[in-house]
């Protein structure tokens, strides 16, 4: 199972999501939804929104970490998502976003912070 985070040229913004699928599959899923402007990826429906351009694979996306499918991979997700949605950059669907106590600590105790 990887997990991926969707990168959009010079915007700031994130898409955090897992799949058990080559990443290519993601992929054009993500670009049918963005050609044919369907809306259903929050990842997409943010392209169309903002005018930018659909780029290649490897300019978006990226594995942030390799993990069977459950629970682990399932909290990874969460805590990116969390990340993200703190520094205001994600475009996931914000309403599922809980207040978390252990990513706080995460966050404001991560030596890496910033890189």
């Amino acid at each position: 199972m990887k997990k991926n985070k969707n990168k959009i040229q010079k915007c700031k913004k994130k898409y955090v999501g897992q799949t058990g699928r080559p990443f290519s599959t993601s992929f054009r899923e993500h670009h049918r939804d963005f050609k044919y402007a369907y809306k259903k990826s929050k990842f997409a429906q943010h392209v169309i929104e903002e005018g930018h351009t659909f780029r290649p694979m490897e300019n978006i996306m990226n594995v942030l970490h390799v993990e069977k499918k459950g629970k682990v991979l399932d909290t990874l997700e969460k805590y990116h998502i969390y990340k993200e949605t703190k520094m205001g950059t994600q475009i996931n669907d914000k309403l599922t976003v809980q207040a978390n106590s252990i990513f706080e600590t995460l966050i404001n105790n991560n030596p890496y912070r910033g890189q």
